[in-house]
């Protein structure tokens, strides 16, 4: 599987459907960005069920800014809509491999309900 170019006007109906959604927020003139590019293309090609998407920053401004995007390359990732992982930096292939594992495994149940205790709390 090839990845998704998202832009604003597909980010958050790709971010907030079913399943897992990774997304790689770089930019063509960032080292680490053009490092991280063809681990997150193996990865894309070994979990098709998973739909790996790509914002550039440079052509999306406004959505970069939007998502609070400070360093290149940040990965987000979600699953059901619910956001559970963002973080700057390349991300070498295990660890990768590794995130993609943990948020497959992930009780989505659970979640959505450890979500709703601590906004019932704040």
């Amino acid at each position: 599987m090839t990845t998704t170019d998202l832009t604003k006007d597909t980010f958050e109906a790709t971010v907030l459907g079913e399943g897992i959604v990774l997304v790689d927020f770089w930019a063509e003139w960032c080292g680490p960005c053009r490092a991280f590019a063809p681990v997150f293309e193996a990865a894309a090609g070994a979990n098709e069920e998973i739909t790996f998407a790509k914002v550039d920053t440079e052509a999306e401004q406004e959505l970069a800014q939007e998502a609070g995007i400070m360093s290149i390359p940040t990965l987000m990732a979600f699953r059901d809509g619910v956001l559970l992982y963002r973080e700057a930096g390349a991300l070498p292939a295990a660890a990768l491999d590794d995130l993609v594992s943990q948020i497959k495994a992930l009780d989505m149940d659970a979640v959505r309900a450890e979500i709703a205790a601590q906004s019932q709390e704040g």
